[in-house]
């Protein structure tokens, strides 16, 4: 998909951005900081669009903008906010099933590189080619990732579901 004008840049915000919030939820956890992850990567795709004048491939660039901020954001913790307020009264989440639930817990777990490995190789499908093309690695280095990543979250689980 080519960027060449603001309305392309708009469109592109609306038809992905569902999608680039269920990568970042499974990144981190939780579904605020999956928002505010989402947010930081489209404003940096809309600036991107804007300052390169075109981008070939948006698509691309948004998911490896998504991963990079993710682990940019791990790197610096001392910049993360600290919310103090008052807790509500129950939790705000909707029912989901047990294993659901243990799945997320066991890829919370994970070194955030194996995880961006996963959700990249196993929720968004891509190749290993494509994945240590955006992230930056060897593709046995993917591959290493992905199975000791793989590794662990059978373990957790077989534990979870026992």
């Amino acid at each position: 998909m080519r960027i060449e004008d603001d309305a392309a840049l708009h469109a592109f915000v609306e038809d992905r951005r569902t999608a680039l919030f269920r990568s970042a939820y499974l990144l981190c956890g939780d579904r605020h900081e999956a928002d505010d992850l989402v947010q930081a990567t489209l404003v940096k795709v809309v600036l991107g669009g804007r300052r390169y004048g075109r981008l070939d491939n948006i698509e691309a660039y948004a998911r490896k903008t998504l991963i990079n901020t993710f682990i940019a954001s791990r790197r610096r913790f001392w910049r993360r906010e600290q919310s103090y307020g008052e807790l509500p009264d129950r939790a705000d989440r909707a029912p989901d099933t047990d294993t659901g639930l243990a799945v997320r817990a066991a890829l919370a777990r994970l070194t955030d590189k194996q995880r961006a490995v996963l959700v990249l190789r196993y929720w968004e499908d891509l190749s290993v080619e494509a994945t240590a093309g955006l992230l930056g690695m060897r593709e046995n280095t993917v591959k290493s990732h992905a199975a000791r990543g793989l590794a662990a979250l059978r373990a957790e689980m077989a534990e979870e579901l026992v």
